[in-house]
């Protein structure tokens, strides 16, 4: 039986990976040119823009940041040189969590063992994983609490997946949703809301049992939406779509971070387990993906339902001074502004709605989400 250390942090540090689509300039369809495109990346951003399952992807890494302020200028200063690579080839970078109109079926697999080999093991699950989200990783001082914090952070999953809702549409086709990619992940036999764990004991256990009796090959084809990471000694927040530019990122980001020091200070202040119900909190997911920041969720405290921009508003109130200390005040205040305008997945209906054409949806947004300067 495998044993994980915990690699424990002190401080409450940042990770932040972006998975962006490529999509060519002739007709904005998504585009199976990773190799082409990282090769032309120059060092050392090139070390920090990573191949993902599929050569239509793009995952963007920040080193590990002290604030969201760092983290977007460590981000910024590897989008730079990757949109460069990208404009010389004919390439533009896709901030969104599913292609408007581009097939599953079109897309060419990363030549990598490792995915290779989940393509055998999840046969068209895997193929069918043509969606991009935003991951944000929280440092933590010890094994038990990562999963204390995993239990405890779910009942705000819900509000993140609101927030970032990008997208609606599927193969030219409108799903009805806001956030289509929620759905296709949980097809996956490890992934969407992550089990009940107490401790650090009993997720070392649950990872060993999956990898003895062959349902995962490693402890990385575990992908829920928010999980402990032992590597990094983090809290990896999984839920979010990719948003459509940075400063949504930056928002979400800040709220995360806050989130994360906010329960924390909970359990080191020895405040009782509130126990939320699994199934509200998946009621709550399901309202989200349906109906992004216009959703109404439940509150898991005494029942009453409310909107997301005033979940977001409360949130954020509670949140302040702990922005405060991790010195990400802006970024979080950001989300009210989040909450009010709405979601992207809002705006890429809006567009087509004006433009009539699912390209515009991208050429339009590629632009808006550009970085300009570090």
């Amino acid at each position: 039986m495998s044993k994980f250390h915990f690699h424990a942090n002190a401080s409450h540090t940042l990770g932040v990976e972006l998975e962006l689509g490529i999509v060519n300039t002739q007709n904005y369809s998504l585009t199976s040119r990773s190799n082409e495109l990282l090769d032309a990346v120059p060092m050392p951003a090139r070390e920090f823009c990573k191949h993902e399952l599929m050569q239509c992807c793009v995952e963007v890494i920040s080193g590990v940041c002290d604030s969201v302020g760092e983290a977007r200028r460590d981000l910024s200063g590897k989008l730079l040189p990757l949109q460069s690579a990208a404009d010389d080839l004919g390439l533009e970078l896709w901030w969104g969590a599913t292609h408007p109109f581009s097939h599953w079926l079109d897309q060419v697999v990363t030549d990598d063992e490792r995915y290779q080999g989940l393509m055998r093991l999840l046969q068209v699950m895997a193929r069918r994983l043509i969606t991009f989200g935003l991951h944000v990783h929280v440092g933590v001082d010890s094994g038990d609490k990562a999963v204390m914090i995993c239990d405890r952070i779910m009942q705000y999953l819900p509000m993140l997946l609101a927030l970032s809702a990008s997208s609606p549409y599927w193969e030219n086709r409108d799903t009805g949703l806001h956030s289509y990619r929620s759905k296709v992940m949980e097809g996956l036999p490890t992934a969407g809301l992550p089990t009940l764990m107490r401790n650090w004991s009993e997720y070392v256990w649950l990872v060993n049992h999956m990898v003895d009796t062959g349902f995962i090959n490693t402890i990385r084809e575990i992908w829920w939406d928010v999980r402990p990471h032992h590597n990094f000694g983090t809290v990896e927040v999984r839920m979010c779509d990719m948003p459509g530019n940075m400063d949504h990122v930056c928002g979400l980001t800040a709220l995360i971070q806050c989130l994360v020091k906010y329960l924390s200070d909970e359990i080191d202040n020895g405040m009782y387990q509130f126990d939320c119900h699994p199934m509200m909190v998946r009621q709550n997911k399901w309202r989200a993906a349906r109906y992004g920041a216009s959703a109404t969720l439940v509150n898991t405290f005494d029942y009453t339902e409310k909107r997301v921009p005033e979940i977001a508003n409360d949130l954020v109130d509670k949140l302040r001074e702990v922005a405060q200390d991790l010195r990400c005040e802006s970024e979080l205040l950001f989300v009210r502004e989040i909450a009010i305008e709405g979601d992207w997945a809002q705006r890429q209906r809006q567009l087509l709605k004006k433009e009539g054409d699912p390209q515009a949806i991208v050429k339009h947004l590629n632009q808006q989400s550009r970085i300009q300067t570090v």
